[in-house]
């Protein structure tokens, strides 16, 4: 990245939501350049830092020289928390400030990338109310929940090559869909498109196939968060999802922010899990020291009208729990695995996390700002996601934005 003037970072405000106490890294680009050149960065305030060219002589260099965090999250744990302190050092020393000024460049200049090459990519289910709401929408008969939904976290394998950027267009979907009253299905653009308010959480550090991770060590391989958005074709998930599940109604797209919040960030907002009743199996709770939910509040707004603020300290499963269950059957982490949370719901209309629950399935329609309403997403409707956790001494951490606009049907 190009010089660019830039206050020293060790003038920010102490309650700067991207202050020294947050540094969530990305992947990014100057705007407009003849060809992309990704470099990894970290944000400080309103700019980013060139890891690269900052961390030049350290022992991350080699690390952080190529256009991913992958490399980075093989080191693991250890050498993560190393560039971490020498980074809040380092920007903190006003001796330093006039060499990192030179790698400073202010972020509305950049294009943000995917700043992990994904490995792959699980989608859990972990919201109590949100299961329960979806659950009374599609068995009004019959019981919320399922019998297995408090005893595992329930999760399915997504589909990692089409998790993209922040900002990247999402094009509605085409497929099958079958309506309960038409005699057969049809095949044409979605047309109940859907947002599904998540936390996705970034994995480090490989393991061999046959091991699995002890919930007590779950944490050793989470590196960060970001906010994540999986977009869902409701009436094409429908018609396909029984007996195996989420397929084509969900892989089309799945929007990630472009910046990972550090877990050691989000420290001030761990918290006690609800309680969790039946106790789970030994392997998902070990001594319970180790699990813990996060004190995190989401707003999701469309075409700018908040519609939703969904709190993610409402988590049935923690994040350590859903990592121990996707291993304990001896299947491989690997550097760049991602995972996410499933939707996130609170226990009011107005902090669910999906349209099909604020609408409850089309039946009571949203109205927006200019006066339109929605049932479901509508060709040009942009979809932002935002949250805000606690951090330390008072301060607040703010997330990175998701955000996609839906681009019309191809089919």
């Amino acid at each position: 990245m190009p010089n660019s003037p830039a206050p020293s970072p060790h003038e920010l405000p102490p309650d700067h939501p991207f202050g020294l106490h947050h540094l969530p890294y990305g992947a990014v680009s100057r705007t407009g350049a003849g060809g992309p050149d990704i470099r990894l960065a970290v944000r400080v305030g309103d700019h980013a830092l060139d890891l690269a060219l900052a961390a030049h002589g350290t022992p991350w260099a080699e690390v952080l020289a190529g256009p991913t965090l992958n490399a980075l999250l093989d080191l693991g744990p250890q050498s993560w928390a190393d560039l971490r302190s020498w980074l809040q050092r380092t920007l903190s020393d006003p001796q330093d400030h006039a060499g990192l000024a030179q790698h400073l460049t202010p972020v509305e200049e950049l294009t943000l990338h995917l700043p992990v090459r994904v490995a792959d990519y699980v989608d859990f289910y972990a919201s109590e109310h949100h299961a329960t709401n979806v659950g009374r929408i599609f068995r009004p008969d019959g019981a919320a929940l399922t019998p297995n939904w408090k005893h595992l976290p329930i999760g399915y394998h997504g589909r990692s090559s089409t998790v993209v950027v922040s900002g990247t267009d999402v094009v509605r979907p085409c497929g099958q869909r079958k309506a309960p009253a038409d005699p057969t299905p049809t095949f044409g653009p979605s047309v109940r498109l859907d947002i599904e308010a998540e936390l996705a959480f970034v994995v480090g550090g490989g393991t061999a196939l046959g091991s699995r991770v002890p919930v007590e060590h779950a944490d050793e391989h989470l590196f960060g968060v970001a906010l994540f958005n999986d977009w869902s074709a409701r009436d094409i998930q429908a018609w396909e999802y029984v007996p195996l599940g989420p397929f084509l109604g969900k892989s089309f797209a799945s929007s990630m922010a472009g910046w990972i919040t550090p877990m050691a960030a989000l420290d001030a907002a761990r918290v006690p899990l609800p309680v969790q009743d039946p106790e789970p199996l030994a392997y998902l709770r070990g001594d319970g020291s180790s699990l813990y939910g996060l004190d995190l509040t989401m707003e999701v707004r469309i075409n700018g009208t908040v519609v939703s603020r969904p709190p993610y300290r409402t988590m049935y499963w923690s994040p350590v729990q859903m990592l121990a269950h996707l291993t304990v059957n001896g299947a491989r982490l690997s550097s760049g695995d991602l995972f996410a949370s499933g939707t996130t719901s609170g226990p009011d209309r107005d902090s669910s996390g999906s349209l099909l629950e604020l609408t409850w399935s089309g039946a009571e329609p949203l109205r927006l700002d200019d006066g339109t309403t929605r049932t479901f997403l509508e060709d040009g409707d942009t979809v932002t996601i935002t949250a805000t956790a606690p951090g330390p001494d008072g301060a607040v951490v703010r997330l990175a934005e998701v955000a996609g606009t839906v681009a019309p049907a191809t089919c």
